[in-house]
């Protein structure tokens, strides 16, 4: 740790730092998986998948700077080289190949998983009487849920789209 005037307890700025470095792991695997979709992405939507994963990218990188930047406010240090993400991160491995819905399908799954854990990222900050840190992952969060919403809109066609207009809690994520 670093010295720093920052007025939040010590064993405090600890579990904060943990905890920003935890999801920046995430954060930078997602960026990862997102871009590996981008590149390998094909079929009838390719442009507009294409397209639509690299947008996200851009977003995510913001989150990225986010929690590490915050991280060293603490006076801790972001860990977030590529064998410290490896090691730390808690998404699955992205394993999508080919079409396109199989793409839309994996990046909603780990931008879900992702979505999951920056809302429960909410609460221990916000626990831990850091708002500041909470508030970091509530912007997180709510622009994670922006790029879930328009990953799976690309999923909502024909048939699945009938049973999620007759039955509401068909369209659920996680449920099929």
């Amino acid at each position: 740790m670093y010295e720093t005037h920052n007025d939040l307890p010590l064993s405090t700025r600890t579990r904060m730092i943990e905890l920003l470095n935890a999801r920046l792991a995430d954060a930078i695997d997602l960026r990862t998986q997102l871009k590996v979709a981008h590149w390998i992405v094909k079929g009838p939507q390719f442009i507009a998948l294409h397209e639509l994963f690299d947008e996200i990218v851009e977003d995510v990188d913001e989150y990225v700077d986010l929690m590490a930047e915050r991280a060293v406010q603490l006076g801790g240090v972001a860990d977030g080289t590529a064998r410290q993400v490896a090691e730390h991160s808690s998404l699955d491995e992205y394993s999508a190949e080919g079409g396109g819905q199989e793409h839309v399908h994996a990046v909603a799954d780990v931008l879900a998983s992702f979505g999951r854990a920056a809302r429960a990222a909410i609460d221990a900050a916000a626990d831990a009487s850091d708002q500041d840190t909470s508030d970091i992952f509530t912007e997180i969060s709510r622009g994670t849920d922006k790029w879930l919403w328009m990953v799976e809109a690309h999923r909502q066609t024909g048939e699945w789209a009938h049973r999620s207009a007759t039955y509401p809690e068909a369209g659920r994520h996680g449920e099929h």
